[in-house]
This record gives C-alpha cells, structure tokens and sequence, in this order.
C-alpha cells in the first residue's frame, strides 16, 4: 500500500492524451468493473479532442505520478462531470474533493451557471457530491450494465453556480 501524500503533496494539473495510460490504470482500479461505470480507453481517447473538454489529474509529486483524474466538458452556460476518480490507495483522503472542487472553479471561469453529473445509486461519492452542494434532479433506471449483467440506476445531480 502507498503512503497517503498530505494534501500540500497533491495538486491538480492539465491532463493530456499521453496520460491516457495513468488514466486508465487508475480508471481499472478505482470502479468496481460489477457496476459497469468506467469507461474504455477508446472512450476517453474519443471525448478527449473534442471542444469543451478538459482532463485534469491529481499529481502525488512524492511520486511524480497521477493518483486521481477528472474528465468534463463545458458548452454554453452548463458543464457536466464525466467521470472523477482516485486510486484506491488515495481514496477518502480528499482527493476527490479536491478534483471536484476544481471542477466548480474552472467550469465557472469558463462561463458555466449550472453543473451536473450522473452517479451510480449506492457509490459511496454520492455523498461528497452531496456535501458540495449537488442535489438530486432526476434517476435513470438500469443505467449501468455490470459486468455480471446486472443493471444499476443513475443519480442525475446538479449544482447551480
């Protein structure tokens, strides 16, 4: 297991294509493949040009490597969380608030009014999202596919800004 940086240790920073393969190996190891929320290379690598959106790591410099990422995209006055996620290690240390909260901020100076992002009901971050000031707008049933074939809802959560 890793140290767990402290938080002076960890900062946010632009992601680009090439950390494609930090991304995914935080990615396969972050979200339970039995609830069918991560995304495949080929996603990430086909949302990544598009306008709009940004990638954003969360950089260990005791280890010089990404141990957490956020994917989102901004149009017009909304933007929308794509996926936010932190190596197990790291997790509930405030990693995740910390991408999240660099969201907020960046999709604010972009000129977003509103944010949103869907979750799985039951993950364990709902309740972060919760304790940022998102609030429940809406549920997609069967939204995510398990690989055991089970399906799962979706949370629809929004934040005005």
């Amino acid at each position: 297991m890793s140290t767990v940086p402290s938080d002076e240790a960890v900062r946010v920073v632009p992601g680009r294509s090439t950390d494609l393969p930090a991304v995914m190996t935080i990615m396969t190891t972050a979200f339970e493949p039995g609830f069918g929320e991560g995304w495949t290379r080929s996603q990430c690598a086909g949302i990544l040009p598009m306008t709009g959106v940004s990638l954003m790591l969360a950089q260990d410099h005791s280890r010089l490597a990404p141990v957490g990422f956020s994917l989102f995209r901004t149009v017009a006055w909304e933007a929308e969380l794509l996926l936010l996620a932190v190596a197990p290690d790291y997790q509930r240390h405030g990693i995740g608030r910390l991408l999240l909260d660099q969201f907020v901020e960046c999709t604010r100076a972009a000129g977003a009014n509103r944010v949103h992002l869907e979750v799985r009901d039951g993950n364990p971050a709902v309740q972060m999202y919760r304790q940022a000031g998102f609030t429940p707008v809406g549920r997609r049933s069967n939204y995510y596919r398990g690989s055991d074939g089970r399906q799962h809802d979706a949370l629809t959560l929004a934040r005005e800004l």
